[in-house]
C-alpha cells in the first residue's frame, strides 16, 4: 500500500493525493507539517523537513513532482506517462513551469488566506495578481490549441498546474479573460479526485 505523509491543505500534497486517486491506488495519508509537526521518524525519511513524502513498497521519495513522475511511471502506464519522449516532454514541461507560477502566486495566497487583514501587504498582493494573470494568459494560449496541458487527453502535465489553478480561481483575484483556462478548469472539476482533494477550503 502507498503511504503519503503531508497535510492536505498543502498544494504539493494535493498533487500527490489527486494522482493516487486517478491511479486508483490504495493509500494511507498521515497529517504532517505545520500544526501537525514532524517527528524524528519523518525527518529520517525526508531530511529537508518538507512535505510530501511517500513510501511505495521499497521506495521512499520526496519532492512532489518527482513523486508524480514516479507514481505515473510505476502505476499509470502509457496514459499518464507516455513512452514517446516527445509526447512526455511536451506535458512534462508544465510540471516545471508550475514552480515559477507557484512563486508568483505565493504572496497573494499568503496575504489573502494565511494573514489577517491588518497584516496584509496590498502592494504585494496586487503585484502577484498582475504576474499571475500574465502567466495564466500563457497557459490560456496553450489551452487554445489543445484541451489539456498534456495534449489531447488528461495526463500528468495537468496535475501540478491544476492544483494551482484552483487556488487562482478560488482566491477571487481580479483576472483578465481566460476562456480556455476557465474551460479546462471546469473539466478538471468533474474529476472525482480533483473535486475531493483539491477543491477544499483554502487554509
Amino acid at each position: 500500500m502507498l503511504t503519503i505523509w503531508g497535510r492536505l491543505n498543502s498544494h504539493n500534497v494535493k498533487k500527490v493525493v489527486w494522482l493516487a486517486e486517478e491511479l486508483r491506488l490504495n493509500y494511507q495519508r498521515h497529517d504532517v507539517g505545520c500544526a501537525f509537526g514532524m517527528d524524528d521518524a519523518y525527518s529520517a525519511k525526508n531530511p529537508n523537513a518538507l512535505i510530501p513524502t511517500i513510501e511505495d513498497g521499497d521506495v521512499v521519495l520526496w519532492e512532489s513532482n518527482a513523486i508524480l513522475r514516479f507514481l505515473a511511471a510505476r502505476h499509470g502506464g502509457d496514459a499518464l506517462w507516455p513512452a514517446d519522449p516527445v509526447q512526455r516532454a511536451l506535458a512534462d514541461r508544465w510540471m516545471d513551469w508550475q514552480f515559477g507560477y507557484a512563486e508568483a502566486q505565493r504572496p497573494a495566497f499568503h496575504g489573502l488566506v494565511r494573514r489577517s487583514p491588518e497584516q496584509r501587504d496590498p502592494a504585494a498582493i496586487e503585484q502577484a495578481t498582475v504576474t499571475c494573470n500574465r502567466m495564466m494568459k500563457v497557459l490560456d494560449a496553450a489551452l487554445s490549441l489543445q484541451p489539456w496541458l498534456s495534449g489531447a487527453e488528461f495526463g500528468l502535465g495537468d496535475i501540478p498546474m491544476g492544483v494551482y489553478a484552483h487556488t487562482f480561481f478560488a482566491l477571487g483575484l481580479a483576472r483578465e479573460p481566460l476562456p480556455h483556462a476557465s474551460s479546462w478548469y471546469e473539466r478538471l472539476k468533474t474529476r472525482p479526485g480533483f473535486a475531493a482533494n483539491v477543491m477544499i477550503p483554502l487554509t
